[in-house]
């Protein structure tokens, strides 16, 4: 079975770059070539490059697995954890429902 293949907008992969540049910039901080971040990430090389580019392509896990290697583990709690505009929906239809 072939995977559909994900597209994303110019605006959001610019968001998607980003996260890459601060995953580089994170293990440079601490000092660690791709190979060594890769191998403890139980990813290839050419994969982190790709993270570090803000590929869409590759998989959630990886960048999860990047991320743990740096102890940014816990970033991941923060996507979609403010939810306003889901709030305020729920709210609008919490008013409604007297």
């Amino acid at each position: 079975m072939s995977r559909k293949k994900q597209l994303v907008f110019p605006k959001h992969q610019k968001i998607l770059e980003q996260v890459g540049e601060n995953i580089k910039l994170a293990r440079k901080r601490r000092k660690l070539t791709m190979l060594q971040v890769a191998e403890r990430a139980g990813i290839d090389r050419t994969t982190l490059y790709h993270i570090e580019k803000g590929k869409s392509s590759v998989s959630i896990a990886a960048y999860f697995n990047t991320l743990r290697v740096l102890g940014l583990q816990d970033d991941f709690l923060k996507l979609a954890a403010d939810d306003d505009y889901g709030r305020k929906l729920q709210d609008l239809d919490l008013m409604g429902k007297k």
